[in-house]
C-alpha cells in the first residue's frame, strides 16, 4: 500500500533535528497538503539518500505554529497566513515567506445515496450557517441534513468559511473533523451527511457536487471558475534556502508537479 510505504520512508527525526550526521528537513502543517508533501517527500529522498525528510500534519494553524517556534522548516497550508500570525511570527525572529506549490479546489461532498448532483453558492451557505437544515429545502428527499466540516485548526475551515460562507459562522452542530479524510469518511457512512474536502480527497466513495452548475475540476481550478478555487502553500523563515529550497524546487519542478496531480490536487501548469 502506498501510504504504508510513505509512511516508511519519512523518517521520523525526534524533536525535529537531524540523526546520524544526516541532513533533515521538518515539514508541518496542512491534512489537505499532506499526500502531496508524504509523496514528494518520498520521491525527493529517494534521489538524495543523504537527506531526511520528516513530514507532519495536524492541520494550517498547527504548522504554521511551528514555524513561528521553529520548530519545522517548512509550514505546509492550505490558507494564506494572517496578519496576526506574521506578527507573532516576527516578535519571535521568524519572518514567514509563502511559495505557492498546488492549486486546489474544495468540493463539496454528499453520501453516494443523494440524490442532490449540485448546489448553489447560497444554498451551500445556508446550509453551513443554519438557515437550511432540511434536504427538501434544496430540492432533495426530505432528512435532516447532516453537516460535517473541518475543525478550527484548519485552513481549509478558513477558506470554506471565506469562500463559501463570506465569514459567517458556522452552525453549531456541526461534527468537526480534525482531518479531510475524516470528513470524507464520516459523509461516506452517513446518508444525510454533507460535508468539504480537497480536490485531492475526491473518490467513488462520495458524491462530489457541481456549485452554481460548476464541476471541481482541473480545468475550473486553472480557470478559477470553480467558486472554491485556492492556492496551496508552503510557508519558510525568509525565502526558501539551502535543503529547504532544494526540496521547494523539486515540488515546483515537472517531476514534483506531476506527483502534485497524481495524488488528485491540481499543478500550478498543464503538464505535457
Amino acid at each position: 500500500m502506498k501510504l504504508l510505504k510513505t509512511i516508511a520512508a519519512v523518517s521520523l527525526i525526534l524533536g525535529g533535528l537531524a540523526v546520524a550526521g544526516d541532513k533533515a528537513i521538518v515539514v508541518d502543517g496542512s491534512s489537505t497538503l499532506l499526500p502531496v508533501a508524504q509523496a514528494t517527500a518520498e520521491a525527493y529522498m529517494d534521489k538524495n539518500p543523504g537527506i531526511k525528510i520528516n513530514v507532519r500534519g495536524g492541520g494550517s494553524g498547527i504548522g504554521i505554529a511551528s514555524l513561528q517556534d521553529s520548530t519545522c522548516d517548512i509550514a505546509d497550508s492550505s490558507r494564506p497566513i494572517k496578519a496576526s500570525e506574521i506578527s507573532v511570527a516576527l516578535k519571535k525572529g521568524v519572518d514567514p515567506k509563502a511559495t505557492v506549490v498546488a492549486l486546489d479546489g474544495i468540493a463539496v461532498i454528499v453520501n453516494t445515496a443523494n440524490g442532490i448532483s449540485g448546489l448553489t453558492k447560497k444554498q451551500v451557505k445556508g446550509i453551513y450557517t443554519g438557515s437550511i437544515s432540511d434536504w427538501s429545502q434544496v430540492g432533495g428527499t426530505a432528512g435532516k441534513i447532516i453537516v460535517v466540516s473541518r475543525d478550527t485548526s484548519s485552513g481549509t475551515y478558513e477558506a470554506f468559511g471565506a469562500l463559501a460562507m463570506d465569514g459567517e459562522k458556522m452552525r453549531p452542530d456541526a461534527l468537526l473533523q480534525a482531518a479531510s479524510q475524516a470528513v470524507a469518511t464520516t459523509v461516506q457512512k452517513t446518508p444525510g451527511a454533507i460535508g468539504y474536502v480537497g480536490i485531492g480527497y475526491i473518490s467513488e466513495t462520495v458524491k462530489a457536487l457541481n456549485i452554481n452548475e460548476i464541476e471541481c475540476k482541473k480545468d475550473t481550478v486553472w480557470s478559477n471558475t470553480y467558486p472554491y478555487s485556492r492556492p496551496l502553500f508552503m510557508y519558510t523563515n525568509g525565502k526558501p534556502k539551502g535543503e529547504s529550497k532544494k526540496f521547494i524546487d523539486f515540488v515546483l519542478s515537472a517531476e514534483g508537479q506531476k506527483i502534485v496531480e497524481e495524488q488528485g490536487f491540481v499543478p500550478l501548469r498543464k503538464l505535457k
